[in-house]
This record gives C-alpha cells, structure tokens and sequence, in this order.
C-alpha cells in the first residue's frame, strides 16, 4: 500500500516579486490563477487537498477540490516561513537599506535571517511534522498540498536528508512547479519525477 503526496506552489501573487512569507498575504493575479489551472491540467485522481491558509493557496485548493468534488482542509503548518522585518519588502528595498544584511542571507539564510524572522530550522519541523501528520492521515491515498517555495524546499530537504542551505540555494521552484512524493509502508519517503 502506497501513500502518493503531491505539493503545489502557488502561482504568481499581486504585488511583484517581494519577501512574501507568512505575514503578506496577497491573493493570486489572473496570471497566477491560470498557472495553477495549467499546472494541475489532466489530474482529477486526488482524493483530498491540503493548503496552506494564505489567500495565494487557499483560494485555489477550495476552487480545486469544488471542482473535483473532494473535501478540502486547511493546515496552518504549511503556511510559508516568516520573514521578520522584510515581509513585503523587494530585494532592491532591502538594498537600499541594508546591502551587507541582503548579502549575508544570500551566502548562508540559515545563520543570517532577517530580525524577527521565523528560524529555518522550525519552520523545516513544521513543515515536515505536517507532510508526515498528513501521511498517517491519509495513509494510501493520493493527495494534494496546495503551498509555497518554501514549503517545498523544505520537504524536499527532509526527504532527501540534505542540509536545508544546500536547498535553499540550489532549488528553485517555479509559480505552479509541483514535487511529487511517495510514501510505502516502513519505507521513507521518496521523491517522483513524474512523466507530463
């Protein structure tokens, strides 16, 4: 018996390219509606969506699982990570203000968050304290998590044991772009490249 978890990031929000964490919450353009649409094209095997609370998540999964006619839920641990004093702030603001601080969370965002932003380690257990919850949860179905970037990475992270900078450095996650994960019983989890 096997557990199939899918995780969707977001399309393109309102507002241009900016620190959008946890505590932004701005809905989706017409633009990032149509990326989710386009990204989900074709799947209707899902029997349950997870979201994340945040309007650019949450209005999407309810339209999805509407249309899909499946129950829909909202799990605030997959909201995206806080990012302090930089929430919707764009990197040329933080420039501006403070290049060395930018250039610092650049080379290590592990070890140079912003003030007042949540600490990457507790947002990687959240997270992942969530995708395992929703495994047991929905033990051998095929479900979907509708989240952010962040979100993503940091499962990814956890699946693949890697340390979360690498990740964050060196995976970049397209507005629509979706992971695909497996789950067998006494097995960890495993990643899937699916074919389109």
């Amino acid at each position: 018996m096997t557990t199939h978890i899918d995780v969707l990031r977001h399309g393109e929000p309102l507002g241009g390219r900016r620190y959008r964490g946890h505590g932004v919450d701005d809905p989706l353009t017409e633009k990032g509606w149509q990326q989710m649409w386009d990204a989900v094209a074709g799947c209707a095997d899902w029997q349950h969506v997870l979201t994340s609370p945040l309007s650019r998540c949450h209005d999407f999964a309810q339209q999805l699982a509407k249309k899909l006619r499946i129950g829909y839920s909202i799990d605030d641990r997959f909201k995206e990570v806080g990012f302090g004093t930089w929430e919707g702030l764009t990197p040329d603001e933080i420039l501006a203000s403070d290049a060395e601080a930018l250039q610092h969370f650049y080379r290590d965002p592990i070890r140079n968050r912003p003030e007042g932003a949540e600490p990457l380690e507790a947002f990687s257990r959240r997270v992942w304290d969530a995708y395992n919850d929703s495994a047991k949860k929905y033990a051998n179905e095929h479900i979907l998590i509708v989240a952010h970037a962040g979100v993503i990475r940091a499962i990814t992270a956890n699946i693949l044991g890697m340390n979360l900078d690498r990740v964050y450095s060196n995976l970049k996650i397209e507005y629509g772009g979706i992971i695909s994960s497996m789950l067998s019983e006494n097995e960890k989890p495993k990643l899937v490249i699916k074919a389109r």
